[in-house]
């Protein structure tokens, strides 16, 4: 089955929203509409991830050959990961003391 899109989740994830501005342990005013707007904004769709607290890796943009990509993405979910393990390897192996 295929992943959802964004715009697919969205109503799910406003649903759940509404679910919990509803609920007693609710931290804002559910009656207040900029309240529930903003708990709205905070609130991370399924499957997202909330900004670092201190960022740990740098973004870039690289070329891999296609055999080497092609291997690591057939590891399944986590592959950059792994990815990211082998050059750690690599460069612990070869850096000059």
């Amino acid at each position: 089955m295929p992943l959802a899109s964004r715009e697919e989740r969205l109503p799910a994830a406003a649903a759940v929203v509404a679910e919990r501005a509803r609920a007693a342990e609710c931290r804002f005013d559910a009656n207040d509409p900029a309240a529930v707007f903003r708990a709205k904004a905070e609130a991370r769709l399924p499957g997202r991830r909330g900004p670092q607290k201190r960022p740990t890796k740098v973004a870039v943009t690289l070329r891999y050959s296609r055999e080497v990509l092609e291997y690591f993405k057939a590891t399944g979910e986590g592959w950059q990961t792994r990815m990211d393990e082998a050059l750690r390897e690599y460069v612990e192996r070869h850096r000059t003391a």
